[in-house]
């Protein structure tokens, strides 16, 4: 597109309350169908799992696809609004002119942008609907939902962007980023990078999404010549990737502007934003796309893939279901959680991330493309950095049963149509290894040393585990030391009282623990392997402390903005 081409008020020829159904008909003409060796992988992974024992009647669930749902129409952007959106066109012309290769990112970067402001607007202007979020439903998901906790603004003093300092240093540029935030970045790559090597481990100029994200760095880092030598590099060496993420970091940098202007409005009094908002099942999914599409750089043979885009979306899912009380104190917009949606839809989508957490336990899971860690290593993080409410809100007063428990026995599941056909979530009685090997056991004979209560629980947890993932070679020494101060003892912390000093120790601690260990996972030998134990620990194993992050219910908590 040339620049004369584009109007001078950016996608002046949609309809107001348009942008939705174009990001729509542009994702459907861009995405790329499951692949053979994809489809294999999986049926490989379900012969395993169905050899460990006899079929058992199963039930199912669906989740339409949302391509296939129309998303809500929503109010135009404001002068305001518009102004920004002009602002943000004439950056990606520039883009778009030197980097004629990328024009699809750039249209889903202003479709989306538009989007956004046409959302914010509407929840300002609108009221919410309520009775959206009223949901009688009796399906094993929602009646499962767990009651959400009473919340103080002093629960939320341990969210930090930046997140604690690693024990190990993963980035050798500057101390700032010597924290889990871009740790977590590196990491993932690594993990990826063992055999496939795309030299991605340590390209900070294709991560400049991450110093407009993220105010708490950006007050020690100078984003402007950061920025500067990220555009010189991409002069001299030309790469792709680098150019999306130069995309990425405008709608970072355009969504926190977008943030703030409502939230002032909202401080001056001149609206009243609910701790609601307008999104609906697709126009979640669309708004999340770019939001996450090149976080995790990929090669451009599975950038578009069904696969690969179902993996972004529910990792994102995960972290909006864990940051939902702080979201609604910050303004934020994008989270599933306070999307006005059915309850019922949300509770699939969240029942859509476990399922595919357990998958990402599976070895089969990880040969047919280079993204495929994204999943377990984001639980793990997350669950290491005392950034969310994975264990402070997940100590309840005693422990669900686990008999007949339908997210234990939810199948692994890619979700691979969540955005285009949809996906079926199978319930059926899980398979168990028929003995644990040598480290595994030796994991369960430390808890039942130490911990006799707790250890039948876990050495169930265990044989779930091995079935899925096989036998585990993982670092006995490490692994242990994390599981025990953060599992076993959530669990250990639930069999008591409720006690909100006891939850927030456990919190607390799993990011010191975090803090200490997290190098571990880094080792070529045994990363990997405890990686998938942890995340399967972390995401789903019982009483599933990630499911009772999902409660929530409108309230009148008022606060600062925190980061948002």
């Amino acid at each position: 597109m040339s620049a004369d081409s584009v109007p001078a008020q950016p996608s002046a020829q949609l309809q107001p309350g348009a942008a939705g159904e174009a990001l729509a008909r542009l994702l459907a003409k861009g995405i790329n169908g499951s692949t053979k060796e994809y489809r294999d992988c999986q049926s490989a992974a379900q012969q395993r799992l169905d050899a460990l024992g006899s079929p058992h009647s199963s039930t199912t669930l669906h989740l339409d696809g949302a391509l296939q749902l129309a998303p809500r129409t929503f109010l135009p952007p404001d002068a305001e609004g518009y102004a920004r959106l002009r602002q943000l066109d004439t950056s990606l012309r520039m883009i778009e002119a030197a980097f004629p290769q990328i024009s699809t990112d750039t249209e889903v970067c202003r479709l989306t942008s538009r989007m956004l402001e046409e959302a914010w607007r509407s929840r300002a202007l609108t009221p919410p609907r309520e009775e959206q979020q009223i949901s009688d439903c009796a399906c094993s998901l929602c009646s499962r939902l767990p009651t959400p906790p009473a919340r103080t603004l002093s629960d939320y003093s341990w969210r930090q962007s930046a997140g604690r300092p690693l024990t190990n240093k993963t980035w050798p540029y500057r101390r700032e980023l010597n924290s889990v935030l871009t740790g977590g970045w590196s990491w993932t790559r690594q993990m990826n990078d063992l055999e496939r090597d795309l030299g991605h481990r340590h390209r900070f100029e294709d991560d400049i999404l991450v110093f407009h994200e993220y105010k708490r760095v950006i007050d020690t880092i100078d984003t402007t010549r950061l920025t500067q030598l990220a555009e010189a590099r991409l002069a001299e060496n030309f790469s792709t990737n680098s150019a999306r993420a130069l995309v990425s970091g405008l709608f970072a940098a355009h969504k926190r502007s977008v943030d703030e202007y409502w939230l002032q409005q909202h401080d001056a009094g001149s609206v009243i934003l609910p701790q609601t908002n307008p999104l609906s099942q697709s126009s979640y999914s669309f708004l999340q796309m770019l939001d996450c599409l090149f976080w995790h750089v990929s090669p451009d043979t599975e950038l578009w893939q069904e696969e690969h885009l179902a993996s972004l979306l529910l990792c994102r899912v995960i972290d909006d279901m864990v940051d939902v009380r702080a979201d609604a104190l910050t303004g934020e917009i994008s989270n599933f959680w306070l999307a006005d949606m059915p309850t019922h839809t949300k509770a699939l989508y969240a029942a859509c991330a476990i399922a595919l957490v357990k998958y990402g336990c599976m070895p089969e899971a990880h040969s047919p493309m280079w993204n495929t860690w994204l999943m377990t290593t984001t639980i793990v993080w997350m669950g290491l950095t005392g950034r969310h409410a994975l264990w402070f809100d997940g100590i309840t007063e005693g422990l669900p049963p686990a008999q007949d428990c339908p997210l234990c026995d939810l199948q692994p599941n890619p979700c691979t149509g969540i955005l285009t056909h949809g996906t079926t979530l199978t319930i059926a009685p899980r398979p168990t290894a028929p003995a644990l090997s040598t480290r595994t056991a030796e994991l369960s004979a430390r808890c039942r040393a130490q911990y006799p209560q707790t250890w039948p629980l876990f050495d169930a947890e265990l044989q779930a585990f091995e079935a899925l993932h096989g036998p585990w070679y993982g670092n006995i020494d490490s692994t242990w030391e994390i599981l025990r101060r953060t599992y076993i003892a959530a669990v250990e912390a639930s069999s008591a009282a409720p006690s909100q000093a006891r939850a927030r120790h456990v919190q607390q601690d799993a990011g010191a623990v975090g803090s200490e260990k997290f190098h571990t996972l880094h080792d070529p030998q045994t990363g990997r392997e405890d990686t998938t134990l942890l995340a399967y620990m972390f995401g789903c194993a019982h009483p599933h402390f990630l499911w009772n992050a999902t409660g929530y219910r409108p309230t009148s908590l008022a606060g600062d903005w925190l980061d948002g």
